[in-house]
């Protein structure tokens, strides 16, 4: 449900948007919404599953998370919708922590490996799952559907849960309530000064205080993590050669793909005339070729090494975007796009693996979980800055112009402000990182 989600919407954001009459800017909400909540409360909805209990706090973030679909579905304001986005991303964050740990508790030997290799495959095939299910759903009915199909699921597990998954012992801990609060409002903060100067310029006052009130927030987080016995976020995690390189090479590859996703999907329905269900299938090529290099990778790297794979998959990555940035107008599908979706998912399924594998192999098992809880949030704040950078960009390169022309010159500069991310994320991995094979 969490994999779908971060997919399924996407295609649905065209209609969602005639539906709503909402503006480029208020559209990235519905996105950054989910992955601000999601991100930024992920490890404090790790530690509840230790404190509380990591089968009850599955069966409510599940809850929790079917409560908001349902909610969202019926929306008929902007901010309705926002707000429903923004529980299912704190749900998510509840739920997603419990989920590999119930996994790891309620398996052992072989079949705990069976089980996480099970998981992971959904996990690659969530996104091809989400993008098909959306254009089919918009399509065929309306985008409301893209938000209830979940309902279903949701009370399905609700039932299933507690009587099939085997509760863990808790274990005591503390909540470190106000690093969350902080990183959250602070990367929200950011995320809002950005949108704003993609659509009323650098001049704006109120993304002058954004950023300011960023700043203060975020610098607040970090001394609070510096002095509390149990912080959401240890900060000794982002020292250490190859841990900090990971670390901010997945924050650049996702800043840089999060945000072509998002105008890829426009540009498809709105420039080339696709419909929900045609856009979905044209990302399958890109889905196809990421899934089957995640499941290829793991038999490379102990031949090539971790820092070959995440090299070449950056490059691959850089190549695809910088590609993407020569878009003209009269190029269809198969000329313009078909090229960078096979790079971008070989790109992207030989990279992220390889630098969960450092991330990992750099801690002890007993910092395993912070370490993993500390890389996702790294993702998902990466593609909420990425795709706010992104709506930025766009507006200013494209100057408000409505045309072909237009948006495509905006789209243009919207590439290569992720090449450059790539291209700073290639650097760091060539230049920083020194991890053994």
């Amino acid at each position: 449900m969490i994999g779908v989600d971060t997919s399924i919407v996407t295609i649905a954001l065209p209609r969602i948007r005639t539906g709503l009459d909402m503006s480029t800017g208020g559209l990235a909400w519905i996105q950054n919404s989910y992955m601000l909540a999601f991100g930024g409360l992920l490890l404090l909805g790790g530690r509840a599953g230790d404190v509380f209990g990591r089968r009850r706090v599955f069966t409510a973030g599940v809850v929790l998370f079917t409560a908001a679909s349902l909610v969202g579905g019926f929306a008929t304001d902007a901010w309705w919708l926002l707000a429903a986005r923004a529980v299912q991303g704190v749900a998510a964050a509840v739920a997603a922590p419990s989920a590999m740990a119930l996994i790891a508790t309620n398996f052992q030997g072989a079949a705990r490996v069976r089980a996480l290799s099970v998981f992971s495959a959904v996990t690659g095939a969530g996104a091809a799952v989400g993008m098909l299910a959306g254009g089919v759903l918009t399509e065929a009915g309306s985008w409301r559907w893209v938000f209830f199909v979940n309902v279903p699921l949701g009370v399905a597990l609700a039932l299933v849960a507690p009587r099939v998954l085997t509760e863990p012992e808790r274990r005591p801990g503390r909540f470190d309530v106000a690093g969350a609060a902080l990183s959250t409002g602070g990367m929200t903060a950011l995320v809002y000064a950005l949108i704003r100067v993609g659509s009323d310029g650098w001049g704006d006052g109120r993304a002058v205080a954004a950023f300011a009130v960023a700043v203060v927030l975020l610098a607040g987080f970090v001394a609070v993590e510096y002095r509390v016995r149990e912080p959401v976020m240890p900060l000794w995690l982002l020292t250490g050669r190859d841990r900090a390189a990971s670390y901010a090479v997945m924050l650049m590859l996702t800043s840089g793909m999060f945000g072509a996703f998002f105008f890829l999907t426009q540009y498809l329905q709105q420039t080339l005339g696709y419909g929900p269900l045609r856009a979905g299938l044209a990302f399958l090529p890109m889905v196809a070729m990421q899934f089957g290099s995640v499941r290829i990778a793991p038999r490379l790297m102990p031949r090539l090494g971790a820092r070959t794979l995440i090299v070449t998959g950056l490059f691959l990555t850089l190549v695809a975007l910088v590609w993407l940035s020569r878009l003209s107008p009269g190029d269809g599908y198969a000329a313009g796009l078909l090229g960078p979706f096979l790079l971008m998912g070989v790109g992207m399924g030989t990279t992220v693996m390889p630098l969960n594998a450092t991330v990992l192999g750099s801690v002890g098992p007993e910092h395993a979980g912070a370490a993993s809880g500390v890389a996702q949030t790294m993702l998902w704040s990466g593609g909420s800055v990425g795709s706010a950078i992104m709506v930025t960009v766009y507006g200013s390169a494209s100057s408000g112009a409505h045309d072909v022309g237009g948006a495509v010159d905006g789209l243009v500069a919207v590439f290569q402000a992720g090449a450059v991310f790539a291209a700073a994320g290639l650097l760091l991995a060539v230049v920083v990182l020194r991890v053994q094979r």
